[in-house]
Protein backbone atom coordinates (compact mmCIF):
# COMPACT_ATOMS: atom_id res chain seq x y z
CA UNK A 1 0.00 0.00 0.00
CA UNK A 2 2.90 2.36 0.77
CA UNK A 3 4.33 1.93 -2.72
CA UNK A 4 0.92 2.52 -4.33
CA UNK A 5 0.42 5.62 -2.20
CA UNK A 6 3.78 7.05 -3.22
CA UNK A 7 3.07 6.25 -6.86
CA UNK A 8 -0.31 7.99 -6.60
CA UNK A 9 1.34 11.04 -5.03
CA UNK A 10 3.93 11.16 -7.82
CA UNK A 11 1.26 10.88 -10.51
CA UNK A 12 -0.84 13.64 -8.90
CA UNK A 13 2.22 15.84 -8.61
CA UNK A 14 3.07 15.39 -12.28
CA UNK A 15 -0.54 15.99 -13.31
CA UNK A 16 -0.63 19.19 -11.25
CA UNK A 17 2.56 20.40 -12.93
CA UNK A 18 1.08 19.63 -16.34
CA UNK A 19 -2.11 21.49 -15.45
CA UNK A 20 -0.12 24.45 -14.11
CA UNK A 21 1.86 24.64 -17.34
CA UNK A 22 -1.31 24.34 -19.43
CA UNK A 23 -3.34 26.92 -17.49
CA UNK A 24 -3.41 30.45 -18.80
CA UNK A 25 -4.16 32.97 -16.00
CA UNK A 26 -5.37 35.53 -18.54
CA UNK A 27 -8.00 33.13 -19.87
CA UNK A 28 -9.06 32.16 -16.35
CA UNK A 29 -9.43 35.81 -15.32
CA UNK A 30 -11.44 36.65 -18.43
CA UNK A 31 -13.66 33.62 -17.85
CA UNK A 32 -14.27 34.60 -14.22
CA UNK A 33 -15.09 38.16 -15.30
CA UNK A 34 -17.56 36.87 -17.92
CA UNK A 35 -19.25 34.70 -15.29
CA UNK A 36 -19.61 37.68 -12.95
CA UNK A 37 -21.05 39.79 -15.75
CA UNK A 38 -23.58 37.06 -16.53
CA UNK A 39 -24.54 36.95 -12.85
CA UNK A 40 -24.96 40.73 -12.86
CA UNK A 41 -27.10 40.54 -15.98
CA UNK A 42 -29.28 37.90 -14.31
CA UNK A 43 -29.75 40.16 -11.29
CA UNK A 44 -30.70 43.08 -13.54
CA UNK A 45 -33.08 40.85 -15.46
CA UNK A 46 -34.65 39.80 -12.15
CA UNK A 47 -35.13 43.45 -11.19
CA UNK A 48 -36.79 44.17 -14.52
CA UNK A 49 -39.12 41.20 -14.11
CA UNK A 50 -39.98 42.27 -10.55
CA UNK A 51 -40.72 45.83 -11.65
CA UNK A 52 -42.88 44.46 -14.45
CA UNK A 53 -44.84 42.29 -12.01
CA UNK A 54 -45.27 45.25 -9.64
CA UNK A 55 -46.51 47.37 -12.49
CA UNK A 56 -49.13 44.76 -13.39
CA UNK A 57 -50.36 44.70 -9.80
CA UNK A 58 -50.51 48.48 -9.75
CA UNK A 59 -52.58 48.51 -12.93
CA UNK A 60 -54.87 45.86 -11.45
CA UNK A 61 -55.16 47.91 -8.25
CA UNK A 62 -56.14 50.97 -10.29
CA UNK A 63 -58.90 48.95 -11.95
CA UNK A 64 -60.11 47.71 -8.56
CA UNK A 65 -60.18 51.28 -7.26
CA UNK A 66 -62.20 52.33 -10.28
CA UNK A 67 -64.55 49.43 -9.65
CA UNK A 68 -64.92 50.43 -6.00
CA UNK A 69 -65.91 53.94 -7.04
CA UNK A 70 -68.36 52.51 -9.57
CA UNK A 71 -70.14 50.12 -7.19
CA UNK A 72 -70.22 52.79 -4.51
CA UNK A 73 -72.09 55.09 -6.89
CA UNK A 74 -74.36 52.22 -7.87
CA UNK A 75 -75.19 51.61 -4.21
CA UNK A 76 -76.08 55.28 -3.74
CA UNK A 77 -78.26 55.32 -6.87
CA UNK A 78 -80.04 52.10 -5.88
CA UNK A 79 -80.74 53.40 -2.37
CA UNK A 80 -82.01 56.68 -3.81
CA UNK A 81 -84.34 54.69 -6.06
CA UNK A 82 -85.70 52.74 -3.12
CA UNK A 83 -83.90 49.56 -4.10
CA UNK A 84 -82.17 48.73 -0.87
CA UNK A 85 -81.58 45.16 -2.03
CA UNK A 86 -79.60 46.38 -5.02
CA UNK A 87 -77.77 48.85 -2.85
CA UNK A 88 -76.82 46.01 -0.48
CA UNK A 89 -75.47 43.92 -3.38
CA UNK A 90 -73.42 46.86 -4.66
CA UNK A 91 -71.99 47.47 -1.21
CA UNK A 92 -71.10 43.78 -0.90
CA UNK A 93 -69.21 44.06 -4.19
CA UNK A 94 -67.54 47.17 -2.87
CA UNK A 95 -66.32 45.30 0.20
CA UNK A 96 -65.00 42.43 -1.89
CA UNK A 97 -63.17 44.90 -4.14
CA UNK A 98 -61.69 46.67 -1.12
CA UNK A 99 -60.45 43.33 0.25
CA UNK A 100 -58.91 42.61 -3.15
CA UNK A 101 -57.34 46.07 -3.21
CA UNK A 102 -55.83 45.54 0.23
CA UNK A 103 -54.30 42.28 -0.98
CA UNK A 104 -52.92 43.98 -4.10
CA UNK A 105 -51.49 46.84 -2.05
CA UNK A 106 -49.82 44.33 0.25
CA UNK A 107 -48.28 42.49 -2.70
CA UNK A 108 -47.15 45.76 -4.25
CA UNK A 109 -45.54 46.82 -0.97
CA UNK A 110 -43.80 43.45 -0.68
CA UNK A 111 -42.52 43.66 -4.28
CA UNK A 112 -41.25 47.19 -3.67
CA UNK A 113 -39.28 45.94 -0.66
CA UNK A 114 -37.86 43.05 -2.65
CA UNK A 115 -37.07 45.42 -5.49
CA UNK A 116 -35.17 47.73 -3.16
CA UNK A 117 -33.15 44.84 -1.73
CA UNK A 118 -32.43 43.46 -5.19
CA UNK A 119 -31.41 46.89 -6.44
CA UNK A 120 -28.98 47.30 -3.54
CA UNK A 121 -27.57 43.84 -4.24
CA UNK A 122 -27.23 44.73 -7.91
CA UNK A 123 -25.33 47.91 -7.02
CA UNK A 124 -22.96 46.03 -4.71
CA UNK A 125 -22.44 43.34 -7.31
CA UNK A 126 -21.81 46.01 -9.94
CA UNK A 127 -19.10 47.54 -7.75
CA UNK A 128 -17.51 44.13 -7.17
CA UNK A 129 -17.54 43.36 -10.89
CA UNK A 130 -15.93 46.70 -11.72
CA UNK A 131 -13.32 46.18 -8.98
CA UNK A 132 -12.60 42.68 -10.26
CA UNK A 133 -12.27 44.05 -13.79
CA UNK A 134 -9.63 46.55 -12.66
CA UNK A 135 -7.80 43.92 -10.63
CA UNK A 136 -8.03 41.48 -13.54
CA UNK A 137 -6.36 43.92 -15.91
CA UNK A 138 -3.61 44.62 -13.37
CA UNK A 139 -2.95 40.91 -12.87
CA UNK A 140 -2.94 40.31 -16.63
CA UNK A 141 -0.45 43.14 -17.10
CA UNK A 142 1.76 41.77 -14.31
CA UNK A 143 1.56 38.26 -15.79
CA UNK A 144 2.49 39.57 -19.25
CA UNK A 145 5.42 41.46 -17.72
CA UNK A 146 6.51 38.33 -15.85
CA UNK A 147 6.29 36.32 -19.09
CA UNK A 148 8.46 38.90 -20.82
CA UNK A 149 10.99 38.74 -17.99
CA UNK A 150 11.08 34.95 -18.21
CA UNK A 151 11.62 35.10 -21.98
CA UNK A 152 14.35 37.71 -21.58
CA UNK A 153 15.96 35.68 -18.80
CA UNK A 154 15.89 32.55 -20.92
CA UNK A 155 17.36 34.45 -23.85
CA UNK A 156 20.08 35.90 -21.65
CA UNK A 157 20.83 32.45 -20.22
CA UNK A 158 21.16 31.01 -23.71
CA UNK A 159 23.24 34.00 -24.73
CA UNK A 160 25.50 33.47 -21.72
CA UNK A 161 26.08 29.85 -22.74
CA UNK A 162 26.83 30.92 -26.30
CA UNK A 163 29.08 33.72 -25.05
CA UNK A 164 31.08 31.12 -23.14
CA UNK A 165 31.95 29.40 -26.41
CA UNK A 166 32.56 32.77 -28.04
CA UNK A 167 34.86 33.76 -25.19
CA UNK A 168 36.94 30.63 -25.73
CA UNK A 169 37.20 31.46 -29.42
CA UNK A 170 38.19 35.02 -28.59
CA UNK A 171 40.85 33.81 -26.17
CA UNK A 172 42.28 31.46 -28.79
CA UNK A 173 42.26 34.23 -31.37
CA UNK A 174 43.99 36.57 -28.94
CA UNK A 175 46.64 33.94 -28.18
CA UNK A 176 47.29 33.42 -31.89
CA UNK A 177 47.45 37.16 -32.41
CA UNK A 178 49.99 37.57 -29.60
CA UNK A 179 52.09 34.76 -31.11
CA UNK A 180 52.03 36.40 -34.54
CA UNK A 181 52.90 39.75 -32.99
CA UNK A 182 55.86 38.14 -31.19
CA UNK A 183 57.08 36.57 -34.45
CA UNK A 184 56.69 39.86 -36.26
CA UNK A 185 58.65 41.64 -33.50
CA UNK A 186 61.43 39.05 -33.69
CA UNK A 187 61.68 39.46 -37.46
CA UNK A 188 61.81 43.24 -37.10
CA UNK A 189 64.56 42.92 -34.48
CA UNK A 190 66.64 40.56 -36.68
CA UNK A 191 66.16 42.85 -39.63
CA UNK A 192 67.41 45.81 -37.58
CA UNK A 193 70.54 43.81 -36.66
CA UNK A 194 71.15 42.97 -40.32
CA UNK A 195 70.93 39.25 -39.80
CA UNK A 196 68.32 38.94 -42.52
CA UNK A 197 70.15 41.16 -45.10
CA UNK A 198 72.47 38.41 -46.51
CA UNK A 199 70.19 36.17 -48.53
CA UNK A 200 73.07 33.69 -49.05
CA UNK A 201 72.90 32.88 -45.36
CA UNK A 202 76.26 34.59 -44.53
CA UNK A 203 76.14 36.72 -41.42
CA UNK A 204 76.62 40.43 -42.15
CA UNK A 205 77.49 41.72 -38.71
CA UNK A 206 80.80 43.79 -38.40
CA UNK A 207 82.86 40.93 -36.95
CA UNK A 208 81.80 38.56 -39.68
CA UNK A 209 82.61 41.17 -42.30
CA UNK A 210 86.12 41.68 -40.86
CA UNK A 211 86.80 37.95 -40.75
CA UNK A 212 85.57 37.61 -44.32
CA UNK A 213 87.91 40.41 -45.44
CA UNK A 214 90.92 38.74 -43.70
CA UNK A 215 90.06 35.46 -45.33
CA UNK A 216 89.76 37.11 -48.74
CA UNK A 217 93.12 38.90 -48.26
CA UNK A 218 94.83 35.65 -47.30
CA UNK A 219 93.32 33.97 -50.32
CA UNK A 220 94.73 36.71 -52.53
CA UNK A 221 98.23 36.23 -51.06
CA UNK A 222 98.00 32.48 -51.51
CA UNK A 223 96.94 32.86 -55.13
CA UNK A 224 99.87 35.34 -55.75
CA UNK A 225 102.32 32.89 -54.25
CA UNK A 226 100.98 30.18 -56.51
CA UNK A 227 101.32 32.42 -59.51
CA UNK A 228 104.94 33.30 -58.60
CA UNK A 229 105.77 29.66 -58.26
CA UNK A 230 104.53 29.06 -61.78
CA UNK A 231 106.63 31.83 -63.46
CA UNK A 232 109.78 30.85 -65.52
CA UNK A 233 113.36 31.97 -64.46
CA UNK A 234 114.51 35.52 -65.21
CA UNK A 235 116.74 34.41 -68.26
CA UNK A 236 113.67 33.03 -69.96
CA UNK A 237 111.83 36.32 -69.82
CA UNK A 238 112.83 37.16 -73.40
CA UNK A 239 111.19 34.08 -74.62
CA UNK A 240 107.89 35.42 -73.26
CA UNK A 241 105.49 36.80 -75.81
CA UNK A 242 106.08 40.50 -76.43
CA UNK A 243 109.62 40.27 -74.92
Amino acid sequence: MGVLSRMSTIVKSKMNRLLDSAENPNEQLDYAYDQQRKMLQNVKRGIVEMVTAKRRLQLQAEKVKTNITTVDNQARQALAAGREDLARIALQRKQAAMIELDGLDAQITQLEGEQEKLTQSEQRLQQKVEAFKSKKEIIKAQYSAAQAQVRIGSALNGLSEEMGDVQLSVERAEAKTETMKAKAGAIDELADLGVLDDVSGTSSDPLSKELAELTASQNVEDELAALRAGLPPADDKRALPGG
